[in-house]
């Protein structure tokens, strides 16, 4: 069994096939789907496709930080809605951005903090997102940090000495296609971190892996991350599946 902890097959590119997609997930041992939300805009299609698969969508609610702009004090009271509204496993995607813009980044890091402490509050993992800020990131983190605050560093594409933070912080690493990409030079790092802090996603429909990359991702490629993370560490990909969905149960409480 493997759990897909990153994915947002709830988008507009999926609206064609959404029951096939997540049939072939499940065909290819995908049984638990993990859904960050982004914005305002995402909620409803995230919860309807929640409630159409309950028994393998799993939802999470949080402002993502290129959706933070002008207005993002609104968007941080629809996240607070919905949490007292119903059940959510996860903060998230929450986190600092500045490949896209870095105009924001005072906006970014106030919804950041505010989230982290909403997480808190519901004692809750939270989702991060870090591009071009892990600095940023990790010392919002490092001022902010006490024995409560679970997550995981989604996406994950640093160095060893990046993800050693992360794991001193008794955070996770979320590892995706990027894994496959022979350039990316991530082999060599997550190589040397033990499986038991890894759990797998796959961004979809964003970040396909080889063999599949320029095409859309989704969950069912999972698999094949699972894979090279089993090639890497020299190990079957039951193991890595054992160990990384455990990870992720005992991260989100599914």
């Amino acid at each position: 069994m493997l759990i897909d902890t990153h994915s947002h097959i709830y988008s507009t590119d999926f609206i064609h096939d959404l029951d096939e997609v997540i049939q072939r997930a499940y065909s290819n041992d995908v049984r638990k789907i993990i859904l960050p939300n982004i914005d305002s805009s995402s909620v409803k299609n995230l919860l309807n496709l929640v409630d159409t698969y309950p028994h393998i969508c799993i939802p999470l609610m949080g402002l993502h930080p290129t959706s933070v702009n002008h207005d993002y004090q609104e968007e941080l009271q629809v996240v607070e809605y919905w949490l007292k509204k119903r059940k959510f496993y996860g903060i998230g995607e929450i986190g600092i951005d500045l490949y896209w813009d870095k105009s924001f980044l005072e906006e970014q890091t106030h919804a950041f903090r505010f989230q982290l402490e909403l997480a808190r509050q519901y004692q809750l993992p939270v989702v991060i997102h870090v591009r071009d800020s892990f600095d940023e990131v990790f010392q919002v983190i490092q001022e902010t940090k006490d024995d409560k605050l679970t997550g995981v560093f989604h996406s994950f594409s640093g160095t060893i000495e990046q993800a050693n933070q992360i794991i001193d912080l008794g955070f996770k690493i979320g590892v995706n296609g990027i894994i496959t990409f022979k350039k990316s030079g991530l082999d060599h790092v997550i190589r040397q971190i033990d499986p038991s802090n890894l759990i797998l996603e796959t961004d979809s429909p964003y970040l396909t892996p080889t063999p599949f990359r320029g095409k859309r991702n989704e969950s069912s490629y999972l698999v094949y991350i699972a894979q090279k993370i089993a090639d890497l560490h020299q190990m079957t990909v039951g193991d890595i599946a054992k160990i990384t969905t455990e990870n992720a149960r005992k991260l989100f409480g599914i």
